[in-house]
């Protein structure tokens, strides 16, 4: 039986990637979160007594934390989602990102090459990529498009991703990157578009939308993600980058608008507040590589994905709240709800 240890499992794409595992493969998972503000063991309620289940609070950038639990579970697996993930965040302060984000995946690939684990996978973005063409539909992000971080962020994530290639042609590694497009689901830290806008609306607040909301972005359904790592995980050749998205591209505003639409809500609680700093007009995935190469596929079409998100979201409101009452808040209205485009 394989034993995994999930770096930061207790996020919101950790989390639901867990709880994948444990009911779909027979393996030992270990949880290493360090339970940032974006770590949350609710998450994982229904699964905390499973006998293949086990949480470890660990931070990634402490190698003796890493080594310890890698070799007091015996893992021979590593899947890396543990890092600092809001673009905004990182635009008012990098200094966390590059710790995290490029420190922590250096101890991570450093406890791999120690330890002669079977295998590593860094979970990356499609914002390494950088920006596409609003008006030029047919071009999307393959495996081979150039990196052009935009972002602190992407910039952080990008330099992770050249980090583990660099280790897996110097010592020989088992090292697999995976970059995703925009997720969403259950358990999403309310900061993103998506459960902002539905905590939001169904609060009664305005829904703040960046620029003139025409922002375009590819979402993919948390439970697809992870149904692709695994393919990865289990099929992908070592040293390879494989581009997972959802072929679902849509403009912010009209994502805002369907999920008012969903709840019986008016368009006229939309806010346009003032753009964020170099904000990426357009990101959008070319799968076919992991579709032809791992014979995966997404599962949900944007419109049962996002129907199942808000229903989720409205019938789980004790966690929202409970999350949207602390420090992202405080965060938010203090850089941005206030500012008019």
């Amino acid at each position: 039986m394989k034993n995994i240890l999930v770096t930061g499992g207790a996020g919101f794409i950790g989390s639901n990637f867990i709880k994948y595992l444990l009911n779909n493969y027979n393996y030992n998972v270990v949880n290493f979160d360090k339970l940032t503000y974006a770590g949350n063991l609710e998450n994982l309620t229904d699964v905390e007594f499973n006998d293949r289940y086990k949480f470890i609070k660990g931070d990634i950038c402490e190698k003796k934390e890493v080594e310890k639990a890698v070799k007091e579970n015996d893992i021979d697996t590593i899947v890396n989602f543990a890092a600092e993930s809001h673009v905004d965040r990182s635009i008012l302060g990098a200094k966390e990102f590059i710790n995290t984000n490029v420190g922590g995946t250096h101890v991570l690939l450093e406890v791999l090459k120690d330890n002669k684990l079977e295998k590593y996978l860094q979970v990356s973005t499609d914002e390494v990529y950088g920006s596409l063409p609003e008006d030029k539909k047919e071009i999307l992000f393959t495996e081979k498009t150039p990196i052009t971080t935009n972002s602190p962020y992407s910039a952080s994530k990008a330099s992770a991703d050249l980090l583990c290639n660099a280790f897996h042609h110097t010592f020989d590694l088992p090292i697999l990157i995976t970059r995703c497009s925009n997720n969403y689901g259950p358990y999403q830290f309310p900061e993103k578009l998506i459960p902002l806008m539905i905590a939001k609306a169904m609060d009664g607040e305005q829904l703040p939308v960046y620029g003139d909301g025409k922002n375009i972005r590819d979402w993919l359904y948390v439970d697809d993600h992870c149904s692709a790592i695994m393919a990865v995980l289990e099929k992908g050749k070592t040293g390879d980058v494989y581009n997972i998205g959802g072929n679902n591209e849509w403009y912010n505003i009209d994502i805002v608008k369907l999920i008012l639409k969903s709840l019986k809500i008016s368009e006229e609680n939309i806010k346009y507040v003032k753009d964020r700093p170099g904000h990426d007009r357009r990101y959008a995935i070319d799968s076919s590589k992991i579709m032809n190469e791992l014979g995966w596929k997404p599962e949900y079409t944007f419109e049962t994905g996002i129907e199942k998100t808000i229903n989720w979201y409205k019938e789980n409101t004790d966690w929202w709240k409970k999350v949207m009452s602390g420090e992202y808040l405080k965060y938010y209205e203090e850089n941005y709800s206030d500012k008019e485009s």
